[in-house]
């Protein structure tokens, strides 16, 4: 079972085989613990629920007693072997090259306009504009006479749920309990991030 939860370190640069430099990012994975395995006679699905970062007894309050654990995510099973109850799982999962899915929380921007937020243009910067550059421009209809829903506005930008696919491992550190992968992530450094095999996501295709 290839699913686990870290954290982002860094961005760095590493060397290929050809000599080239190639951007990365150094995340921090596990090891998680399965604390959950929902059936599908039971619950309706099969999922598997995993803990990270064991909570101290003073900061455990009484409805996490069974899972104390700082971080819980779940994951849907589309495999027949199910993972048990208590098992370990360390970033040794995964080998170099292989292809996962990460999900994670982008950085959040604050309230941005137009320009920033959707790539728009802007005005004419020419002598004789009476308004300013950045601006959008005409957001309303001259028939109905009003915004219609889904138009692309000034607003909060960033702060929102991300995944990437096709994100290639290339390198594990096991006594760092370091995955090291090709390209940015979502988030800023501490971000928690969710990392699962690529392979049980086409599953998921298939199976819905």
């Amino acid at each position: 079972m290839k699913v686990i939860l870290g954290k982002k370190i860094e961005m760095t640069q590493i060397f290929n085989q050809k000599g080239e430099v190639v951007p990365a990012t150094v995340i921090e994975a596990g090891p998680c613990f399965v604390l959950q395995v929902k059936t599908k006679e039971k619950d309706g699905y099969r999922a598997v629920q995993i803990g990270w970062q064991k909570l101290k007894e003073h900061k455990v309050k009484k409805s996490m007693k069974d899972k104390p654990y700082k971080y819980l995510r779940e994951f849907l099973l589309f495999e027949e072997n199910e993972p048990k109850k208590g098992e370990e799982i360390k970033v040794s999962v995964f080998k170099k090259g292989d292809r996962i899915i990460i999900s994670g929380i982008s950085k959040g921007k604050g309230f941005q306009g137009a320009v920033k937020r959707w790539g728009f243009s802007g005005r004419d910067a020419t002598h004789g504009v009476k308004h300013e550059h950045r601006t959008l421009g005409s957001v309303g209809a001259s028939g109905p006479a009003r915004v219609f829903k889904g138009k692309k506005m000034p607003g909060r930008t960033g702060g929102e749920r991300v995944t990437l696919k096709g994100v290639e491992v290339v390198d594990v550190d096991e006594k760092r309990n370091f995955l090291i992968v090709k390209g940015a992530v979502p988030g800023g450094r501490g971000s928690l991030l969710e990392i699962r095999e690529e392979v049980a996501d086409k599953k998921q295709i298939q199976t819905n």
